[in-house]
């Protein structure tokens, strides 16, 4: 079998890097960890990448295709921290569609409400799904980032709980939803169940034999089960 040029390689060694840096965190993984993850010496891996930020900056842009038009210059070279954290925002912002709930938002009347409500969980679900393997690399990294961590949390997921509380405010006052203690804690709960069962369970040893369909439906269930009035 011939050999794989470098270029060729860089799939493999974003692969390599992404599970190292999901299973030690950005701070304590080591060139040398994903070199060996790879069968390479240390000094081989640096003919892919110039240095561990450039490494993880590897391994996103990989994810989110930024070199389909062919490969960069190698070794790649070490981006301003900036720039790591600009494609992160870039790739998320494309995977992470709106377009449900921001239009549930702007109604205040609704013809169906079960629909719209099992419509907003399947997108989160089907968001999760794709891209469950870069938010954890992500949260793996964020407390060793900070600029990563503001970007991820204050200026990602909190617009959304805020955007998610709106909506079962609106729903609430207008009739469709049970009355709930604290709307910013439910939508807290309702982002949180479809996360655990379509990111998070992937990691626990006790739910190994839940599928994904299985996963999927009972979300949707129990879900609407606790937010729809009966007449909704």
């Amino acid at each position: 079998m011939p050999r794989l040029s470098p270029e060729h390689r860089l799939p493999e060694v974003a692969a390599a890097a992404m599970g190292v840096f999901r299973a030690n965190g950005y701070r304590r993984t080591l060139m040398a960890d994903v070199a060996a993850e790879l069968g390479l010496s240390s000094g081989a891996l640096y003919t892919y990448v110039e240095s561990k930020e450039a490494l993880f900056y590897l391994v996103f842009a990989q994810a989110f295709g930024t070199f389909a038009d062919g490969p960069p210059p190698l070794p790649l070279a070490t981006p301003r921290p900036e720039e790591t954290v600009e494609l992160i925002r870039a790739g998320l912002t494309r995977e992470n569609r709106l377009e449900r709930l921001r239009a549930a938002v702007s109604r205040r009347r609704v013809d169906d409400p079960r629909a719209e409500l099992i419509g907003i969980i399947e997108e989160r679900y089907d968001m999760f799904e794709r891209v469950w393997p870069l938010l954890s690399l992500v949260e793996r990294s964020a407390p060793d980032l900070p600029d990563l961590a503001e970007e991820y949390y204050q200026r990602g997921r909190r617009p959304l709980l805020d955007l998610l509380a709106r909506y079962i405010d609106h729903r609430v006052r207008g009739g469709y939803f049970r009355p709930v203690p604290d709307t910013v804690t439910a939508a807290r709960f309702l982002l949180e169940s479809i996360s655990w069962f379509a990111w998070h369970r992937r990691g626990d040893p006790d739910s190994s034999t839940i599928t994904d369909e299985a996963a999927r439906a009972t979300v949707i269930h129990l879900v609407t089960a606790a937010f729809l009035t009966e007449n909704s």
